[in-house]
């Protein structure tokens, strides 16, 4: 029987498959590709905008069967040689076979499992806390040190550094590796310094080429290799040297894949129903190529840069519908929130979110996104807290419970996802002596708490 293929014969096929231009794939493989399947499958105009998480289970079925075509008729495209990387079906149903379906990361008693789930499973969704989201050198390890010190929170990825002893970062130049390096130095002292040293943890998120993973993980004093290796690339289903660079790296390492990409909601993929078979596609397409142990792909819609709107929510419960209910990977996906600390509106967008994806099947969240992602130091261990809260108490709900809640909790701040308010930075949302929440952020986050559970989500009461 056929396995998937080594990573030597994916190197190769990177260099001896079809050739295409750019213009080509974008246009003429993915785009028309995926237009075409979604009439093959009946799955046009399929997004119910009123009714933001998926009931129909057939449904999602029918936008897996979709994407495994979808897959086994892209495969990935080089964008270095301008070739495409393609895989067989028997190639492709082994690798989803033989792809681990419960994975332990970090070490010890404070180290947490990942497993498989399908809609409404009881084993709860975990939590890694923050999103790459940049923080001041001077006070990163304060802050992720607090983000690790939130119990509810099951792995540390938190945010990025763009500097090194105040020296700017420059990408893809030794800098970039010493930036690795000291990254991953102080989020171990984070996790050492919050009592949880054998925590496990996401990296390099601060590492946009491979130059910073080569510094940051399997190093001395750096990510363990018990820790998930965070590998991101180019949408829509693309890859490139640094993605594969960083693959290799972790095998030889022996350490543990996390491979992600977005599908977008008006890119090349097209409309809601376009991005769900493109990202069910390019999920089960990392476990061929990538040698991927956690992985999926966010959806984000292009007119927000989010994904907690109508057409994104139903997106993200159908591929996670889609891809729990039809293999046993290890799936990973991601609410993108806008708006920032210090605002009841963050964690109304949180609830949403966070509660879709559990309930969905997801195995793991990466987040908050506060304030989209943008802004420097827009991040606090408050709402990273409230993730965690909402994907282990919603995971169990059934879909159409949830569904109910997302739609009492969108009206609460949908108006305003295209101009957010990105509140208060960590300096002002908290108190920089004790670093703990200010008496208003506290008190908001106490208010929407008691407003989501009297909407039926069951979290913990004070």
């Amino acid at each position: 029987m056929q396995g998937r293929p080594d990573i030597i014969e994916i190197l190769r096929r990177a260099h001896t498959g079809e050739y295409c231009s750019p213009k080509d794939w974008d246009i003429k493989k993915v785009n028309k590709s995926v237009r075409e399947v979604l009439q093959k499958y009946q799955l046009e105009k399929t997004c119910d905008q009123e009714n933001p998480i998926n009931t129909d289970f057939d449904l999602a079925d029918k936008f897996y069967q979709a994407g495994f075509e979808l897959a086994l008729r892209l495969g990935y495209y080089v964008e270095d040689t301008e070739r495409i990387i393609t895989v067989s079906q028997e190639e492709l149903e082994n690798a989803i076979k033989f792809a681990p379906s419960e994975l332990f990361v970090g070490e010890g008693k404070d180290g947490t499992w990942i497993k498989a789930r399908t809609p409404a499973d009881p084993y709860p969704t975990k939590v890694a806390a923050s999103l790459g989201i940049t923080v001041s050198e001077d006070i990163y390890l304060d802050l992720v040190t607090g983000i690790a010190k939130e119990r509810e929170i099951d792995i540390l990825e938190a945010g990025s550094v763009t500097t090194v002893k105040g020296q700017e970062v420059l990408s893809g130049t030794p800098f970039e590796t010493i930036m690795g390096w000291e990254h991953a130095k102080m989020q171990r002292e984070a996790r050492r310094r919050a009592g949880r040293p054998g925590m496990g943890a996401i990296g390099s998120i601060s590492a946009v080429t491979e130059l910073g993973q080569f510094g940051a993980y399997g190093t001395p004093g750096g990510f363990r290799t018990s820790d998930l290796a965070l590998i991101l690339f180019p949408s829509e289903m693309k890859v490139d040297y640094r993605t594969l660079n960083k693959v290799v790296h972790t095998l030889i390492m022996g350490g543990m894949i996390k491979a992600d990409s977005p599908s977008m909601i008006g890119g090349m993929a097209g409309p809601p129903e376009g991005a769900v078979v493109a990202n069910v596609a390019c999920t089960i397409l990392s476990y061929a190529i990538l040698q991927n142990h956690v992985g999926g792909g966010e959806i984000y819609d292009v007119r927000y840069l989010s994904n907690v709107n109508r057409e994104g929510l139903w997106a993200l419960a159908m591929v996670n519908q889609a891809l729990s209910r039809n293999t046993h990977l290890l799936l990973h996906n991601i609410a993108n929130e806008v708006s920032g600390p210090v605002t009841d509106k963050l964690l109304y967008e949180i609830a949403a979110g966070m509660a879709t994806l559990a309930c969905s099947g997801a195995s793991l969240s990466t987040g908050p996104r506060t304030a989209g992602g943008k802004l420097n130091d827009y991040i606090t261990p408050l709402e990273c807290r409230f993730v965690a809260e909402v994907a282990h108490k919603t995971s169990a709900m059934e879909p159409k419970v949830v569904n109910e809640i997302v739609k009492e909790l969108l009206p609460l701040y949908e108006a305003d996802i295209k101009t957010p308010d990105v509140g208060l930075p960590y300096q002002r949302a908290y108190d920089m002596a004790t670093h703990t929440p200010t008496k208003e952020w506290e008190d908001i986050y106490r208010r929407v708490k008691d407003e989501v559970i009297s909407m039926g989500i069951p979290l913990d009461t004070f």
